[in-house]
């Protein structure tokens, strides 16, 4: 993906649109049940950007989920869950995958919180991890999914 590559998404109802430039950070899949419930499915699929590179533009995400200090962001008209801001980390947003034009492109490249996947959901992440992924890890779990984009 170029640097000034752009990507589009919108809300199901169309009323919150929002962009993101450049390169995405990781893919992943959370199988906690937090997440579960969220989406009535499975697991979430989210693309991990930093913040500079995304906006909204158009209408007005709310606050919804558990209203803690990871803030999950909805459509107020038909509900999407759109983005979430993780706690403690201002300089990422965390974008649903299903909620780009072009989500087909980002398959997970990590998935999270195992230990409490359906038995029969699977994903093609080549990550896996129980819980999250040892902070320690991240850097080179960042680079080899960079490196692995670079191959499409």
């Amino acid at each position: 993906m170029e640097r000034d590559e752009i990507r589009n998404g919108q809300c199901r109802c169309a009323r919150v649109s929002f962009r993101l430039r450049g390169a995405p950070i990781v893919t992943m899949a959370c199988h906690c049940t937090g997440c579960q419930r969220m989406t009535a499915s499975a697991f979430s699929l989210s693309v991990l950007y930093p913040s500079e590179n995304f906006e909204v533009v158009q209408g007005e995400p709310v606050i919804g989920g558990l209203h803690g200090a990871t803030r999950h962001f909805f459509c107020a008209h038909c509900k999407s869950w759109l983005f979430t801001r993780p706690e403690g980390m201002d300089e990422f947003i965390n974008v649903r995958t299903t909620m780009l034009d072009d989500a087909a492109d980002f398959a997970p490249f990590i998935e999270t919180w195992t230990r409490e996947k359906l038995p029969w959901a699977s994903t093609p992440a080549p990550y896996s991890f129980e819980t999250l992924p040892p902070m320690e890890l991240y850097p080179e779990l960042v680079a080899q999914f960079a490196k692995r984009r670079g191959l499409f």
